[in-house]
This record gives structure tokens, sequence and C-alpha cells, in this order.
């Protein structure tokens, strides 16, 4: 057996034996909401408009038991999902979460990433989260699913950054050392871990870290497991993490964190750093920042193979012919005080509530305007905090 195979097998057992994610079954659509997940969300995310199409294709490649794939079927429910993983156990868990939950246009294989080419046809949206860097291959992983990307399409990474997990590699290694030649007996590596944390003195860097960061999440044996003794993981930096985007051959279109990735926020208070930032290149300002503010613990980023076109709304009479629509992943809508799509606290003006109440996406921004007292600036705003979205009118 290659090392390749090897790395496969260990991968498929932990999640043989504990199948992750974990979260309950319902027998109803799950609650809430990732906008990254929803396609209109995140083609607006990537390109400032909406999407002519809903009847697309998408692929959750490294699905585990299902919890993101229950997403994508229900929050895109014109689209065809596919799921495919390595762990036949955890795959038995999406089929019945999915079932349970009444996502019909899902359906799953077991396949691993290096295997995607068996499914015939291209997507328009692929999710890999949380699956390359557990990989042996993350470069080979991502190459095989930039092939099956459709042309305007999407990917959505989510590879672990090295930073803010530190304290995590190195009780990984505890762990491995005291474990021996039980290494690859995952139960007896959550219980050698947990010992180990119950044994550490209270103030213990290692402890406060997994108490302030991971304690809620851990206390379930499948995240710690996951975690903590999983045989194969590969941790990122800015530079590292752009070597695997080049390799992919596809476009990098963001991070969708984007407000992590401001430098103003770490040296807004210095002009004379800013100053010199702009000598530096994106990348660079990104390896800035993360040295600058190390607690980050994963990326998370679109590419798109191309065509994908970007909408331009600067022109004021292209905007006031376009069609507002209001982002559906928002919290406490109708109210001035809501959670945005990415669960942040906006307070709405008077004129921007009586202009959102208006976006029923059929009326144009410029009909909308006659009846109201917000203007063209406000209305970009609004866009730029992606409360709407806009479609260009035929």
């Amino acid at each position: 057996m290659s090392d390749s195979q090897t790395i496969s097998t260990a991968v498929a057992n932990l999640y043989n034996t504990y199948p992750f994610p974990p979260e309950p079954l319902l027998d109803e659509p799950p609650p809430g909401y990732n906008w990254r997940w929803h396609w209109t969300s995140a083609y607006n995310f990537c390109t400032g408009q909406k999407p002519q199409r809903q009847d697309i294709r998408i692929l959750d490649a490294g699905c585990g038991t299902g919890v993101g794939t229950e997403y994508l079927a229900h929050l895109n429910p014109q689209a065809s999902v596919v799921g495919i993983d390595l762990s036949a156990g955890a795959l038995d868990v999406a089929r019945e979460r999915c079932q349970r939950s009444g996502a019909k246009n899902a359906e799953f294989h077991h396949l691993s990433l290096f295997d995607v080419e068996q499914i015939p046809g291209e997507f328009d949206l692929i999710n890999c989260v949380g699956v390359l860097h557990h990989t042996p291959d993350p470069i080979g992983g991502i190459q095989a699913l930039a092939k099956k990307v459709a042309p305007g399409g999407l990917l959505h990474i989510f590879v672990y950054a090295e930073l803010g997990r530190w304290e995590i590699q190195l009780m990984q290694k505890a762990i491995a050392l005291l474990q021996g030649d039980k290494r690859g007996d995952y139960r007896d590596g959550v219980q050698v871990g947990r010992q180990i944390f119950a044994s550490l003195p209270e103030n213990n860097r290692l402890v406060q870290y997994e108490k302030r960061r991971w304690a809620m999440e851990n206390h379930r044996d499948e995240c710690f497991a996951d975690m903590y003794v999983h045989p194969q993981e590969i941790d990122y930096n800015v530079e590292t993490v752009f070597e695997l985007i080049d390799a992919s051959g596809l476009d990098f279109v963001g991070f969708s964190n984007s407000g992590y990735w401001e430098i103003d926020r770490l040296l807004g208070k210095a002009p004379e750093l800013i100053e010199r930032v702009k000598g530096l290149s994106d990348r660079q300002v990104y390896r800035l920042i993360e040295l600058l503010d190390p607690e980050i613990t994963h990326y998370e980023f679109f590419l798109s193979r191309p065509p994908l076109p970007k909408a331009d709304w600067s022109n004021d009479s292209v905007l006031l012919k376009a069609v507002p629509e209001r982002h559906p992943c928002m919290e406490g809508w109708p109210g001035k005080s809501i959670f945005n799509y990415d669960y942040k606290v906006v307070t709405l003006s008077d004129t921007e509530f009586e202009f959102l109440q208006k976006c029923d996406g059929k009326a144009t921004v410029e009909e909308i305007l006659t009846q109201g007292k917000l203007d063209l600036s406000g209305v970009r705003k609004l866009r730029e905090q992606q409360l709407i979205f806009l479609a260009k009118t035929v």
C-alpha cells in the first residue's frame, strides 16, 4: 500500500470511528444559514450581482456526515447537490440526515477527492470545507476539483492556518508521543488527550487556549478527535496557501472573511505605516496582517474559473435601472436593527429601512427612489454592506 493510500485509509478509519461533524439529525430543515453555501449570496459576494440561474449543480467535496450538504440542498432548492466522502460510515449518516430533513435534491457517492472525475459533468459551485488539509496531497486534491468547476463557476475552500493553531499542534504532538504504538487507536487518543487536559495546571497555556477557543465544541468526542488525534493535517500560512491556490489554475476571487484582511484595523493610527503598505503587493499585505494578528485559525476563500463577470455599479444610469432584492440571509428583519449575512449587527436609518421594505425583486432602483428619501449613495452603501442584491434589467 502506498503512503497516500495508507493516509487515506487512516483518515477513513478516524471518521468511521467518529463520524464528523456530529450535529444531530433533524426532521426539518436545519436552523440558521451559512451564506457561503447559498448560491445567490456567494455569487453576489464574488461578482457584485445576482446570478441569472438557480438551477445549478453543486458538489460538496468531502461532505462527511452531510451537515454542509443538507444546508446546500435546503438553501438552494432548485440546485442538484452531490456529496462525496471517503468514509462509508459518515455517508450513511449524511444520507439519513438529508432524508429526514427533506433534502430530496441531494445524492451521495463513496468517493475521495482524487476520484471526483468519476462523476460526470461540471459544477457551478464546489464546496470543500475542512478537507484538503487532511489529504495526503492537497495540491493534487485542489487540481482534481478545479477540473470540475464549470466556466464562471466557484470553488469555495476552507483550510487550516498554522498561526492560530499553534497550541493545537503542540497538543497533537504530545498525544502522539504518549500513545506510542497505540497511535491510530483514536478512542485511546481521545482518552489520552482528555487526561492531559485534566492533569495540566489551570494556568497552562494549552489549557487556557482550549477553554477560550474550543471547549464548547470539544466536549463531543467527535470534535475532540478531529482536532487532536487526526492522522493527517497540513496547516498553512498566507505564502503556502497561495502556493496551493496557484497550483489550482483558478483565479483567486477573495477571502470570505474580508474584514480580517483590512490593514487599517491594525495600522490605521499610523498613516506613515499605511503609506509604506501601499508599496506592498496584495499577498504581502495579507502576510503582514496575519503576522500582526496571528489569531487566524483557518483560511476561507473563493476561487473561480473564468470568465466570471464582475458588475460595475459606478454608472448612475446603470444603477437606476437595476432591480434590488433584499439579502435573504438577514436575522431580525423586518426591523431597523438586524444581523447581516455575516451575523454582525447593522442599524438601519429610517430611509434605509424604507428602501429595503420596497426591495421586492420587481421594482427598479429608480422606481423605489421616487417614493422615498434615500439617494444613490445610500443604495451603493446597502449594496456594499450586502444587504441587497442587484440584478441588471434586460
